[in-house]
Formats: structure tokens, sequence, C-alpha cells
């Protein structure tokens, strides 16, 4: 038995109207072990009060999420330890069906091996509590995981496309490549001509293989899970607020795994490379230190002849 146990029995038998010290005779229990105080719950009582208003306010983050939040708040832990005061906290995230993995042995095409290099992009849609649609265009960085943007309309045609991607060239410079799948504001002849005239490749997943573009819908199923199935929105004007809210903090405060529990903005102060005392013009003025590597893969040329192709057909 358990000294736990054990001291409950002792405590049943003197109520049964027998001595403390008889009872402890025949149940082979140190009289000194009745008056012993565990130390555990004092230490652990202000790191389960913090996890429980940590798993409050973020109910799909798990015990090792929640162990970083609770690490920058000064309650340093290990794994173990996390998981042992989640368990006695009766706290539990709903598991989700297994999906079907593509093979590893497949690489991924044209994958990054820099910052900068290329963009996936994709659509979510939702609605809000008033019948509007919504209808939310996601743009990722496949190499640093950021949120680069989350456009939030009721239609999203090619032009809002050129427009928001325009956008992020002007802030970030023009990346590599541009993963899609074949959705026509993808295909549109405005939108490749644009890409030409930027001089950036192109990267279509092949139809049917959405593990191709699986940054995009990793980033979109967080989305979902972690903001549109927990928030309400009223308007399509609140939706936009709260989303955009959401991406800050995914990008700023959310740990990922996949980064080693860095948050995408610690990732790329930690992997960014000085800009050359040579650089110069708008490379140097919008980056600065963390100017991106060159790209290893360049595009085709048979590829761009392609999309050119595409183009004037």
């Amino acid at each position: 038995m358990s000294v736990r146990v054990r001291r409950e029995a002792v405590a049943y038998a003197t109520g049964r109207s027998l001595s403390q010290r008889r009872t402890c005779t025949l149940l082979s229990v140190a009289r000194s072990a009745l008056a012993y105080q565990a130390r555990k719950p004092a230490a652990d009582a202000a790191a389960l009060a913090r996890m429980g208003e940590l798993a409050r306010r973020y109910p799909r983050y798990g015990y090792r999420r929640i162990r970083v939040f609770l690490g920058r708040d000064g309650h340093r832990m290990s794994a173990g330890r996390a998981y042992r005061l989640w368990r006695a906290a009766g706290l539990q995230v709903p598991r989700k069906r297994p999906r079907r993995r593509a093979a590893t042995s497949r690489p991924r095409p044209q994958a990054p091996t820099g910052a900068n290099q290329v963009w996936s992009y994709d659509f979510v849609f939702d609605h809000c509590a008033n019948g509007q649609q919504l209808k939310c265009l996601t743009v990722t960085d496949e190499f640093t995981k950021e949120g680069l943007a989350i456009d939030v309309d009721g239609r999203i045609r090619s032009p809002r496309v050129i427009e928001v991607l325009s956008r992020l060239v002007s802030a970030r410079g023009a990346p590599a490549f541009l993963r899609s799948d074949n959705g026509p504001e993808f295909v549109s002849k405005a939108l490749l001509s644009w890409i030409v005239a930027q001089g950036i490749g192109t990267a279509l997943i092949e139809p049917g293989k959405p593990w191709q573009n699986g940054v995009a819908e990793s980033f979109n199923g967080k989305f979902r899970d972690e903001c549109l199935s927990l928030e309400w929105f009223r308007s399509r004007a609140e939706a936009k607020v709260i989303i955009e809210t959401w991406r800050r903090h995914y990008n700023e405060v959310r740990p990922h795994m996949s980064l080693g529990y860095l948050t995408p903005k610690e990732f790329v102060a930690r992997h960014a490379n000085p800009a050359s005392r040579h650089a110069t013009g708008r490379a140097a003025a919008v980056w600065g230190a963390f100017a991106p590597q060159p790209v290893a893969q360049p595009p085709h040329q048979g590829q761009t002849e392609q999309v050119r192709g595409a183009v004037s057909s």
C-alpha cells in the first residue's frame, strides 16, 4: 500500500476507537508520517493556476505549447512535469482524426532554403453571424512559416490577389516562387502576366495533390482551428480586425513546433544574416539585417517560357 493509503487506513481505524499508537503498530506506519505535509502541491500551485488561465485563453493548445508560455512567465519546467501538471488539472485537447500522410520520399517541388524564397497562398471560407460570406486570402512564407497577409472580403478575384501580392512585394521584395493550386484566381491571365513582369517563378501543384502545398494547408488548418472556429463574427468589418489580430499573434506570440518552439519573428531574427556592406538600393533599405539568402533554385528557363505561353494563349 502507498503511504497515502496507509494514512487513510490509520484515520479510519482511529475513528473506530483504536489508539493512534496501536493503529500505527498494526499497520506498520511511522507516527511521524501522519504529520507529513507534501511540498509538491504548494510548489505547483502557482504554475497550475497559470496553466489553467492559459488553457482557457488558448483552448486549442496542448501542454507542450502551454509549457512554452509558462517558461516565458518564469515557470520553467521539463516536458514531463508539464504533462504531470496538465493531467492533474484535468486539461485535455480533443484529438483530431489522423489523416493519410503522403510518402516522405516524394520531394516538394522548389523547396525553400531561406526566407523570402517561396510564398504559398490559398483561400479559406467562412460566414459571419449576419450571413455575410468571408473569403480569406492567406499568404505564407514557407521557410519562416510567417503569415504574411490574410486579406478578408466577400469576393476576391485575381485583381485583388495582384493588389495584395504587390503590397507584399513592395514591402519585402519579390520571392523566387509563388506556390498555389490551380484555382481560377491563381491561373488567370492577369495574374500570370503580373508574375512574369515581376520575374517570379510559379510552382503550381498538381491536381488532387494538396500535400504539395503543405505549408499553406497547415497554416489554413491552424487559422480555422484557432481563430475561425472559436470566434463569432457579427460583421465582416469585425472579422477583419479579429483575423488581423490573430495573424499578428501567430507571427509574434504563438510558438511553433516546426521552428523549435520559436515564434516566426524570433526565427527570422535568429537566422537573419547581416546585409552586405556593399548592398544598395531598395533591398538594403527594406531588409537591412534581414536580407534574404540567394535563391538556391532559380526559375528554369523552360518553366518561364511555359508561363509566358500560357499568358499569350
